[in-house]
């Protein structure tokens, strides 16, 4: 892996896309924190030729003494780089648990607030290669299928926004040696090596696992395949979706689908299907209010239905039932599943019955 600093034509190359001549946004907001990777986003920014207007965020959580002096240093170096510069800060109690995901929610939330002010339409992180591998690590310890290992994208929604990575295939070191070269002062996040967090603790794994040629390259690439292959089936999944629907979902959030249409598709494609089902018939439901209540009855069952849930129900129960012609009812997330007569239905899990007092 290169750690050798990015040279100016390098840096306006990656951002090019993103705030160059002809880029199709009409504002950025830079979430940088201060640490190298978002400082080297805010340095390169700064040096590179640029259409769209920017506004430099720090978002403050209140985490740590020293958080406001260092977004007030953040400031300074905006200030520095002739760029606006805005410090939000995340108030009011934080939780006990999952902290860095609540604190995650937040950062974006502000930032995606601050872009409408300002009439941004985009956001820019410094996400790097490694924080890519680490994500794919994640998520494969916690058991998450193709479109989680898929990794971040280099470009998502954000609450009507677009969340832009443009330093996705950099390595850290990299724009470590790029702020160290060029002057531009970081800090390290203290929490970023602290073991109480997962991510923290796949970090210390990562040179471990290089040294057997499983590299934060490696995990990259193959979360980038994983990506491409998701889209094609997902692509695949919709369109069969289309073509095995007979009704639905109506106003009361039933779907019914070709039962033997369904059984004869790929089993990574039928599944995508029924899950594109469920997430239809929620919405359905929803507006009618008839699967909050299902949903808060089935405690089994996370809402939406997690991939092992529904691989066991849809892979192991529903498409062996419609093969076979026999009777199946499984209930998913609030939704009732029910094979028969050639067809599926999903519709509102009906409400469970008290127990008897």
């Amino acid at each position: 892996m290169s750690d050798a600093p990015l040279d100016p034509g390098e840096g306006a190359a990656l951002l090019n896309l993103w705030i160059g001549p002809g880029a199709p946004y009409r504002g950025a907001v830079l979430a940088v924190s201060g640490g190298p990777d978002s400082t080297a986003l805010m340095g390169c920014a700064a040096l590179a030729e640029r259409d769209v207007p920017l506004v430099v965020a720090t978002v403050d959580h209140g985490l740590r003494p020293g958080s406001a002096a260092e977004a007030d240093g953040v400031a300074g170096l905006a200030a520095r780089l002739g760029l606006a510069h805005r410090i939000l800060a995340w108030t009011g109690p934080k939780p006990a648990a999952r902290l860095q995901e609540a604190a995650r929610a937040a950062r974006y939330r502000l930032l995606a607030d601050l872009a409408r002010e300002t009439g941004a339409d985009l956001v820019l992180t410094a996400h790097t290669l490694d924080d890519q591998a680490e994500t794919v690590l994640m998520r494969l310890c916690a058991g998450s299928g193709p479109a989680g290992l898929a990794g971040m994208a280099p470009a998502r929604a954000l609450d009507g926004l677009t969340l832009g990575r443009p330093f996705l295939s950099v390595p850290k070191a990299r724009l470590v040696a790029t702020c160290e070269e060029r002057g531009w002062p970081f800090v390290r996040d203290p929490s970023n090596a602290d073991p109480r967090f997962g991510r923290a603790r796949l970090r210390r794994l990562l040179p471990l696992l290089a040294e057997e040629g499983l590299t934060a390259e490696r995990l990259a690439r193959l979360a980038g395949r994983l990506r491409r292959d998701e889209a094609a089936l997902s692509d695949a999944a919709r369109a069969a979706l289309r073509d095995l629907r007979r009704s639905g979902p109506s106003g009361e959030g039933r779907l019914v689908l070709d039962g033997a249409g369904l059984a004869a598709l790929p089993e990574a494609v039928a599944l995508r299907a029924v899950g594109l089902a469920v997430a239809a018939v929620q919405v359905a439901a929803v507006q009618v209010g008839a699967v909050q209540v299902a949903a808060q009855q089935e405690e089994a069952s996370s809402y939406p239905p997690r991939l092992e849930r529904l691989e066991r129900i849809v892979l192991g129960e529903i498409l062996p039932a419609l093969r076979a012609g026999a009777p199946c009812r499984r209930t998913v997330a609030g939704l009732l599943l029910a094979a028969g007569g050639g067809r599926l239905a999903l519709s509102p899990a009906p409400p469970r019955r008290p127990p008897p007092s």
